[in-house]
């Protein structure tokens, strides 16, 4: 039966500091995307790298319903993550160890809808997956993944050199407001996500702190975010972009993008993956259009 949506991406054992407060969980991209894609009631497969003892740290997303396959690597990639403000938009990265990048060769087959590219940092997935999975489906990605390298540990951002050549297969973009900016050299978040469409890509997305945009077929969507706390700030871009997959399957780009800012500020309010359910975004979708005063 054909998945939804696969996701390719490493798991992280994170250590997340925060005014001399430690938590150690285990984080990436893919462990927060299946949680917001799942609970939005798709079918969904991850394949990630990971040593033998981290099956331990996969039991969260087995749990779910998601069909998850670990492929060997001598190492799990964990980080460190410092942040300096209450709004954790300030933070230093730190790359501990790091997991085997992913080839072609090992790749288990697999028949989805999505291919959704879920990286840590620029490596992890080559870019020669980008056309491998655009002639099996649509494929979406994380600009996180592209962008973010590692130097002496340290993650830093540079251009991704491939841009476009390769944003032309992009069906679904995902990016940061800085992460844009790095992309485009533009500042302003509507003209960023102008451009990349210029250069091929289909739907952008584009998150900040206050809210997440959307452009499609030359029109821009958006919604805020709205958590009480931000206790679950960690895995905020990961979440919003699997939620917006998910939901895109069968709806348009407006409620797809107030739905995945939804999931996404409930999810905020906890740490952790998403453990809600449609039925609480779809209440807070009511909630928040009230507040807008849009009802």
């Amino acid at each position: 039966m054909k998945n939804d949506i696969t996701m390719i991406g490493h798991i992280s054992r994170d250590i997340i500091i925060y005014d001399g407060d430690e938590v150690r969980l285990t984080g990436g991209p893919v462990i927060y995307s299946s949680a917001a894609a799942v609970r939005s009631g798709k079918k969904v497969e991850v394949v990630t790298r990971a040593s033998e003892d981290a099956d331990k740290d996969l039991e969260g997303m087995r749990a779910n319903g998601v069909n998850v396959i670990r492929l060997e690597s001598e190492h799990t990639t964990s980080i460190e993550n410092i942040y300096f403000t209450p709004d954790k938009e300030k933070r230093k990265v730190t790359l501990l160890t790091r997991a085997d990048p992913f080839t072609t060769e090992f790749l288990p087959d697999t028949d989805s809808l999505i291919y959704h590219l879920a990286g840590l940092f620029r490596g992890e997935i080559p870019d020669a997956f980008i056309p491998f999975f655009a002639a099996k489906g649509k494929v979406g990605i994380d600009a996180q993944g592209l962008l973010r390298c590692s130097e002496d540990g340290r993650l830093l951002f540079r251009d991704w050199i491939s841009k476009r050549e390769l944003l032309p297969l992009i069906t679904y973009l995902k990016t940061d407001a800085a992460e844009a900016e790095i992309l485009t050299g533009e500042t302003d978040r509507e003209k960023a996500a102008y451009i990349l469409a210029s250069w091929g890509a289909d739907e952008i997305m584009v998150t900040h702190n206050t809210e997440v945009i959307v452009l499609v077929d030359g029109t821009v969507y958006r919604a805020p975010y709205t958590p009480a706390n931000l206790s679950g700030r960690t895995g905020r871009g990961d979440t919003t972009f699997a939620a917006y997959l998910a939901w895109r399957l069968d709806h348009g780009p407006d409620e797809s993008v107030r739905y995945a800012a939804a999931l996404c500020s409930i999810k905020m309010e906890n740490p952790g993956p998403f453990t809600g359910t449609i039925a609480d975004v779809l209440s807070r979708m009511s909630t928040d259009l009230s507040l807008d005063g849009s009802e």
